[in-house]
Order: structure tokens, then C-alpha cells, then sequence
């Protein structure tokens, strides 16, 4: 076993270089051939710098020698907590074990190591928590609430904060997908659109009648004024200086139109960007779609992602037939 990294006497054991080579290539090999985002790639980095520094004070310089014990060991520390690391919450350990297994199934197959030490070390159960949908009716009435003319008495920010909301819940997309979304990936013609997803992947959504209708009166009516005052970009969603709306700009579009639409703006139920992806989910799937239809559209990877939205649906269908059914109540 290769000696330890040490500070000096006394001193708490540094993790060895062994192990900060085999991270550091784990994580290069996250960011070219996955294409994970600055914020994953830099939660993975502090959630495997705790990691190596718990191996460094069992005494392991090297991958080899992780056993499933070791493993175990950390993640039980993750959510019990230490002197230095207050306890995480479950879907914070379980991100955390997620990046460490990821590191030795990494290692084996690129025959760092002959075993998986994370294999059967199951991470940390999060809570499921039903994402927040709003009914058609409050999407409605949040769709027209942003189109009317700005505090400012703008029209053509009007026109876009309308084509922006019927945007994302036309199409479910994220916001950071539909605010990277170039005039180039709109058809109107197919009513489609090409979002650029996470990881890179590209997927093509329809996008519903009043949503085209809010994009052309915007692209044809206001989004030339705008983009005048700037130096010329792509983006579909300008703000007032001619550049690409900013994220920030369009949760104060989404509070402002909430608000206008008698929604609340703050706690639990506060309406979000993503309260809209949701309710396309949710209203699809209320609508007979099936759950791997639903899987594409909203470009998940996998349709376990997808599947917690048939449990809103479920709790809708016993909500109708608790009140509905002349033996509900037993």
C-alpha cells in the first residue's frame, strides 16, 4: 500500500495521489464524454474531496484497496454527520454516494481496479416529493395575467413575457432550455421546436396552437424593437437592451404574471419556472398520454425520472373518486 499524504506530525492525513489522480480522471471523464453542467461537475467535486479524505483517515492510499465497507462506512457518515460535516439530507447523500459509486464503476472499467467496492452499497433513500402542477384553469389565467402590458407600459415586453410562459408550458422545456433556444430551432410551419437538453442532447417538442400564436405575435410585433437596441444574438427571448433574457428576468416575468393571476409567489406552493414543466407533465399524462411519450418530451433519460408524475395523476384519480363514489367513504 503506498504511504499516505501528511501535513506533518499530527497532522490530519492528506489524501494520497493515487487517489486524487483517479477522481481527477473520473471527473475529466464526466465532463468531455457525459457533458455534465458546471454545477454537477462541481458538486461531484466536493462530494468526492469528502470522500478521499475519509478513505485518507482509514488509512487507504489507493482505489484497490476500498472495500464495501468503506463505502458504507461514508455514506452512514454523510447522513449522521461529523465535527466538520454537518448530516445531509437524504437527497444530498444520496448525491454524494451516487458520485462515489460512480467513481469505482469508473475505476473497474477502466481497469484501475478488479472489483466494484460501490456496488452494493445502496445510497440513501430520498424522499419522494410530488412536483407542484397547477390545475388548467390557474394556467390559464397565469397565461393571460402576462399578457398584459408591463408596469412600464411595454408592449413588446408584454408580447414576449406572453410568448415565453405559453412557451414553457407548450412545450414543458426547461427554462434554461428555452431561454438558449435560437429563432433557427423554431418551425412554426410543424409546429415544432428543437431544445438543447442537458448533456448536450437535442430533442424536437411540438408546440401547441396558442403557444405559436404567442411566438409569432411576439417575433413579428415586438422581438425586431428589441433586438434593435442590441448587437445581434439568436435568442428567441431578448430583454430591453437587445441581449438573451437572463434567467433571473424571467422569474420576475413568471412573479409578476403569478401574481396578476392571484398565485402565490413565495413558500411551498410558490410558482416557479419548473411549476410550469410540471403541469405540461401532469396535464398530458391527465390526458392519456402515455408515460414514455411523456419520457421524450421532457427529454429524460430514463422513465423512472417520468413515473413520478403518474402519482399526481393517482392522487387526482382518488381525489375524484373519494368525492365522486357512492361507496367511497365506506
Amino acid at each position: 500500500m503506498q504511504e499516505l499524504s501528511t501535513t506533518g506530525a499530527g497532522a490530519e492525513p492528506q489524501p494520497a495521489p493515487a487517489l486524487r489522480r483517479a477522481v481527477r480522471g473520473y471527473l475529466d471523464h464526466l465532463t468531455v464524454e457525459r457533458g455534465l453542467s458546471a454545477n454537477t461537475l462541481s458538486s461531484y467535486r466536493r462530494d468526492l474531496e469528502r470522500y478521499l479524505r475519509t478513505l485518507a483517515q482509514a488509512g487507504v492510499a489507493d482505489l484497490a484497496a476500498v472495500t464495501s465497507a468503506h463505502v458504507t462506512a461514508h455514506v452512514a457518515r454523510l447522513r449522521s454527520g461529523e465535527e466538520a460535516h454537518p448530516a445531509l439530507s437524504a437527497s444530498s447523500a444520496a448525491r454524494a454516494a451516487s458520485a462515489v459509486r460512480g467513481l469505482h464503476r469508473f475505476a473497474l472499467r477502466e481497469g484501475q481496479v478488479d472489483h466494484d467496492a460501490g456496488r452494493d452499497v445502496r445510497p440513501p433513500a430520498a424522499p419522494r416529493r410530488l412536483p407542484r402542477a397547477l390545475d388548467v384553469d390557474q394556467v390559464v389565467r397565469l397565461l393571460e395575467s402576462a399578457g398584459a402590458v408591463d408596469a412600464e407600459g411595454v408592449p413588446a415586453a408584454a408580447l414576449r413575457d406572453r410568448a415565453l410562459l405559453e412557451f414553457l408550458y407548450g412545450t414543458g422545456a426547461r427554462i434554461s432550455e428555452a431561454l438558449g433556444a435560437a429563432v433557427d430551432d423554431l418551425d412554426p410551419a410543424e409546429s415544432a421546436v428543437v431544445l438543447h437538453g442537458k448533456g448536450g442532447r437535442t430533442r424536437i417538442v411540438p408546440i401547441g396552437g396558442y403557444a405559436i400564436e404567442a411566438l409569432q405575435a411576439y417575433l413579428v410585433r415586438a422581438r425586431p424593437a428589441l433586438a434593435a437596441a442590441g448587437r445581434g444574438t439568436p435568442a428567441v427571448f431578448l430583454n430591453a437592451r437587445g441581449g438573451p433574457l437572463s434567467r433571473q428576468s424571467a422569474w420576475t416575468i413568471l412573479r409578476r404574471a403569478a401574481q396578476r393571476a392571484g398565485l402565490p409567489t413565495e413558500g411551498p406552493g410558490a410558482v416557479s419556472p419548473h411549476t410550469l414543466r410540471h403541469s405540461y407533465a401532469t396535464h398530458l399524462l391527465d390526458g392519456g398520454a402515455d408515460v414514455r411519450v411523456v419520457q421524450e418530451l421532457l427529454g429524460h433519460a430514463s422513465v423512472t425520472t417520468t413515473q413520478v408524475y403518474t402519482l399526481v395523476t393517482v392522487e387526482r384519480l382518488r381525489e375524484i373518486y373519494a368525492t365522486a363514489h357512492p361507496r367511497a367513504r365506506g
